[in-house]
């Protein structure tokens, strides 16, 4: 029986992850965690489990979806406890990635932008793509999320911008446009234009478009529900146990 702790268990994507893990005969919720100072700390958050402000219990494997300063409280308990870690928090800084990539020398950590199974295959798609069709193609990435989110572009956008280019030797910081706007906005050669949508409930969807000057295709992934994301987030919990230190994302999970 795989033990799974879960940081942000009281956000929307907490609670999901624990329904997914206690339909499963597999898993088990081992413990369910937030920020100290959340109004359910003490008090039990589903059914024969107290929400904490501290990892205390033995757990193969934390979940984290919570916010970048959350996400740092249980790395370092996660180091000293030795217990392999699941990252789904967007936003982090250059310096707290390189604190992840650091625990990654003690502990498994899987850190992936979006636990949705068919979007990790998008990432894999999307550089094939672009490395076959060459510079005669523009690239374009639309994504689009509920009104409520607070990054932008999102860490899934991000990621498919980084696969491209690392597969046609392109770089992010000099290569990735967001947004446009002005009087001389022309594309320039080989750059990757970056556009983000806040609109509604949209759970997520992502779109890659590659066009020349007489064809133009389109790569989409939409999210159905947040439910997807759980299933994959404990998806990858589970093959994370017993795995060395390291660190791992969704195409080891696949198989990719």
């Amino acid at each position: 029986m795989n033990k799974i702790a879960v940081n942000g268990a009281g956000g929307k994507m907490g609670r999901l992850i624990m329904d997914v893990i206690d339909e499963k005969s597999s898993a088990q919720l081992a413990q369910a965690l937030e920020w100290d100072q959340h109004a359910m700390i003490g008090k039990e958050i589903v059914e024969n489990a107290i929400l904490s402000a501290d990892l205390t219990e033995d757990a193969d494997v934390l979940i984290d979806f919570s916010q970048p300063a959350g996400t740092m409280k249980r790395l370092a308990e996660c180091v000293q406890s030795k217990t392999a870690m699941v990252i789904g928090t967007t936003g982090l800084s250059g310096e707290q990635n390189q604190q992840v990539e650091k625990a990654s020398k003690i502990i498994p950590i899987l850190y992936c932008s979006n636990t949705s199974l068919g979007v990790n295959l998008i990432f894999k798609v999307a550089a094939q793509i672009a490395k076959s069709l060459g510079e005669e193609f523009d690239i374009e990435i639309i994504e689009k999320h509920h009104r409520f989110k607070k990054d932008s572009p999102s860490g899934t956008a991000l990621s498919i911008a980084e696969s491209i280019c690392k597969a046609t030797g392109r770089s992010i910081e000099k290569d990735v446009v967001n947004g446009r706007e002005g009087v001389d906005t022309q594309r320039k050669k080989g750059e990757i234009g970056m556009h983000a949508v806040r609109c509604g409930d949209i759970v997520g969807e992502h779109t890659t478009i590659f066009c020349s000057l007489g064809e133009r295709i389109e790569l989409t992934s939409k999210v159905h529900t947040r439910e997807t994301f759980a299933r994959g987030a404990v998806r990858a919990a589970e093959f994370l146990v017993g795995k060395p230190a390291g660190f791992y994302n969704m195409e080891d999970v696949l198989g990719l």
